[in-house]
């Protein structure tokens, strides 16, 4: 009498995932996606055993399943220029809150300024491939994003901007914020004001350097390109951009500077040099700097809202990843604030006279 077969042997066959495929593979999911999108970042071998894993199982991705290989990950990448520094600090943590309350992780990766570095961080990521990306971009250059892109990898910039008018944008106006805080100082009686800014590939920079213009003229004073200095965001370069400056003859009678790193360059070198702020050299800024010792004169400064800048891409690239193709690009602008310290108080005030 011939055996009956058992009733699991009856039902139909459990159609086998992508998951499957993969524990049956030994790789990833991540690596399976790829294998369905014919990428040419997938070993040789390991491509084979994904094939043969997808025979052996009898895998059929739908069309569908196809469309959305590139969206099955769980992980956002997130790209900045500088872990260590509190506003990306509070940036990052926004991106991560976001994140995580709708199901997604994030992988941080820190470019330090060096667009080779960024390079290699997009290549990580789009080889994954993440479910989609939040960029602070070294530069404002297409090829920067265009590596995501070509992947169908929805993109964030966050802070500064790209040329590319496919990339949804969180940041601040720069350019009101600067002129801001310009104006503020010509306000209280200086007028030779320094400027000290990061690279003109970021663009941050150039809008920073184009508010303190517009301000200059406004205030009657045509912008002298000898008070202007740009370089590397970092304490070394503010240093030196500093020491240049306040070497003119006549000196400088005020400093905007155009991030916290920056500030606290020129902050050590009027220290080093007995400069008594505000009575020597004024001081406006761009966000806190908590790494000022306690007792440090309070600081006039334009805060950016870091957390909210971070939480408005990650809830944007989130919308978009929900959404698709369907959605516009968006700038989005959120509100800075210029917060007054004793750092530029009024040369009236502090007994200075005046310039004309």
């Amino acid at each position: 009498m011939p055996k009956t077969g058992s009733l699991g042997s009856r039902l139909p066959r459990k159609r086998a995932t992508i998951q499957d495929v993969a524990e049956h593979a030994g790789v990833s999911i991540a690596t399976v996606s790829r294998v369905l999108n014919r990428a040419d970042s997938v070993d040789a071998g390991l491509a084979e055993r994904v094939r043969s894993a997808m025979g052996e199982l009898q895998y059929q991705p739908s069309g569908a399943a196809r469309t959305l290989a590139g969206r099955l990950s769980t992980i956002i990448g997130l790209l900045v220029i500088d872990m260590q520094n509190p506003f990306y600090m509070e940036l990052i943590r926004g991106v991560e809150d976001v994140a995580q309350r709708n199901g997604y992780l994030v992988v941080l990766c820190n470019s330090a300024e060096d667009p080779r570095k960024e390079q290699q961080y997009i290549e990580v990521l789009r080889a994954e491939p993440v479910a989609g990306a939040i960029v602070v971009p070294t530069s404002d250059r297409k090829p920067v994003i265009r590596r995501f892109v070509e992947r169908g990898i929805p993109v964030v910039s966050v802070d500064r901007r790209v040329l590319d008018g496919s990339t949804d944008t969180v940041l601040i106006d720069n350019v009101a914020a600067a002129r801001e805080a310009v104006r503020h100082l010509l306000d209280n009686g200086y007028r030779r004001i320094g400027l000290i800014t990061g690279p003109d590939g970021a663009t941050t920079a150039r809008d920073r350097t184009e508010g303190y213009r517009q301000a200059l003229r406004k205030a009657g004073i045509e912008p002298d390109s000898q008070w202007e200095r740009s370089g590397p965001y970092s304490e070394e370069s503010a240093r030196r951009l500093a020491g240049e400056l306040l070497d003119l003859d006549p000196p400088i009678d005020a400093l905007f500077t155009g991030n916290n790193r920056l500030t606290m360059g020129a902050l050590q070198l009027l220290y080093e040099r007995g400069l008594r702020i505000p009575e020597d050299v004024a001081l406006a800024c761009f966000d806190e700097v908590p790494w000022a010792h306690p007792g440090a004169i309070s600081l006039t400064s334009v805060i950016q809202p870091a957390y909210e800048l971070g939480s408005t891409a990650a809830t944007r690239l989130i919308h978009r990843l929900q959404h698709g193709g369907q959605l516009a690009r968006q700038e989005i602008v959120l509100a800075h604030q210029l917060r007054i310290g004793d750092s530029s108080r009024s040369r009236v005030y502090i007994g200075a006279p005046v310039a004309g």
